[in-house]
C-alpha cells in the first residue's frame, strides 16, 4: 500500500515538473503537503488508497493540523497542495470526483506585525551607546527607519546624494525601481549628519561603495541581515518581549501618524504603497503637505 501512495506522489511531482514547469522548491512543498496527509491517514487507516480518500478524511486532517497550532497561512498552503494533488488525480481519470473541491481553507486575517509605542521607541534609541562608532551609526539608522518609514532594502541602498539636508527630504528607490520623496525628521537628519561628518569620514571605503550612507567597519554597505541583528540585539538589551524587526519601525511610523490623525493617502504616499485603484499607481500629494503631515503628527517631530 505505501508504494501506491509513493507512486502517485512521484507521478504527481513529475507532472508538476514537466507539465506545469514548477520550480524544485514549489514541487518539494507540494510533495511535503501530500506526505503529511498520507502520514495522517496511515495512522488510522493504513490500507486506504489515495483514490479512496474522501472529504471527511481531508477535513479530519486539516482539523488535526489546526490543533498543532499551525498558522492559518500554513494551513491554507497545505490545503492548496492537497487540492492540486486531487485535481491531478481527477485530470488523470483516477478519480470521478474531487474530494477536496468543496473544502474551504481557514480564514486568513492579515496578521499585523508588532507595533512599538513611542516610549518603547525611546527606550531602544536610548539603549544605544553613542560613544562608539557603531553606536553613532546605529542611532542614525533607527532614527531614519522610524522618521521616514523606509523598508530595510531602501535603508541599506540609501545614497548620500539622495539626502537633501537643506529641504529635509530623502529620495528613496522603492519596489519596482519606483522613486519617491519622503520627509525626514529633524532628529534623524541631525544623527545622520553627525554620523556622516564624524564617523563615516574615518571609514576606509571600498571601491564602488562610496555613495552608500550606512557602511560597516570594512567600508561596505550594510546588509539587511545586519540591520535585523542590530534591532534584535537592542530589543534584547532593554528586555523587550515583542518580536521586532526593521519592518516594526516602518509599521510604527505609519501607525503613529495615522493614530495621530494623519491623512491616509499621505501616509500611503510616504510608504510607497501601490494604490488599490487601477487608475493611479501612486497617490502623488504636494510635498509641502507631506512635510506638514510629519511635522504635525509624527512623535519625533
Amino acid at each position: 500500500m505505501p508504494m501506491n501512495w509513493q507512486t502517485h506522489i512521484k507521478q504527481f511531482t513529475d507532472y508538476l515538473r514537466l507539465e506545469r514547469s514548477l520550480s524544485d522548491n514549489s514541487i518539494e512543498a507540494y510533495s511535503q503537503d501530500i506526505l503529511k496527509l498520507r502520514q495522517f491517514i496511515e495512522f488510522s487507516n493504513p490500507e486506504l488508497l489515495p483514490t479512496a480518500v474522501n472529504s471527511v478524511h481531508i477535513q479530519d486532517f486539516l482539523e488535526y493540523v489546526n490543533t498543532l497550532g499551525m498558522s492559518a497561512h500554513s494551513q491554507a498552503r497545505i490545503l492548496s497542495g492537497i487540492k492540486a494533488f486531487f485535481k491531478y488525480l481527477l485530470f488523470e481519470d483516477l478519480l470521478s470526483t474531487d474530494p477536496s473541491h468543496l473544502i474551504e481553507g481557514p480564514k486568513l486575517g492579515r496578521k499585523l506585525p508588532d507595533t512599538l509605542n513611542y516610549f518603547e521607541i525611546q527606550q531602544l534609541l536610548e539603549a544605544i551607546d553613542l560613544s562608539t562608532p557603531e553606536g553613532a551609526r546605529n542611532r542614525a539608522i533607527l532614527e531614519v527607519l522610524y522618521s521616514s518609514g523606509l523598508r530595510v532594502s531602501e535603508l541599506v541602498d540609501l545614497r548620500l546624494t539622495h539626502i537633501y539636508f537643506d529641504v529635509g527630504f530623502l529620495r528613496v528607490i522603492g519596489k519596482g525601481n519606483k522613486e519617491r520623496l519622503v520627509p525626514i525628521g529633524s532628529d534623524a537628519l541631525k544623527y545622520t549628519k553627525l554620523y556622516i561628518e564624524e564617523i563615516r569620514c574615518h571609514v576606509p571605503i571600498k571601491e564602488g561603495q562610496e555613495n552608500y550612507v550606512f557602511l560597516n567597519r570594512r567600508g561596505s554597505k550594510l546588509t539587511r541581515v545586519m540591520i535585523f541583528t542590530i534591532i534584535k540585539q537592542l530589543g534584547n538589551a532593554i528586555g523587550l518581549k515583542k518580536n521586532i524587526s526593521p519592518h516594526t519601525f516602518r509599521h510604527s511610523f505609519a501607525t503613529h501618524l495615522i493614530e495621530g490623525g494623519a491623512d491616509l493617502r499621505a501616509v500611503q504616499d510616504m510608504l510607497g504603497h501601490e494604490s488599490i485603484t487601477t487608475t493611479e499607481v501612486y497617490t502623488h500629494l504636494d510635498r509641502d503637505y507631506l512635510k506638514q503631515v510629519v511635522r504635525e503628527f509624527h512623535p519625533r517631530s
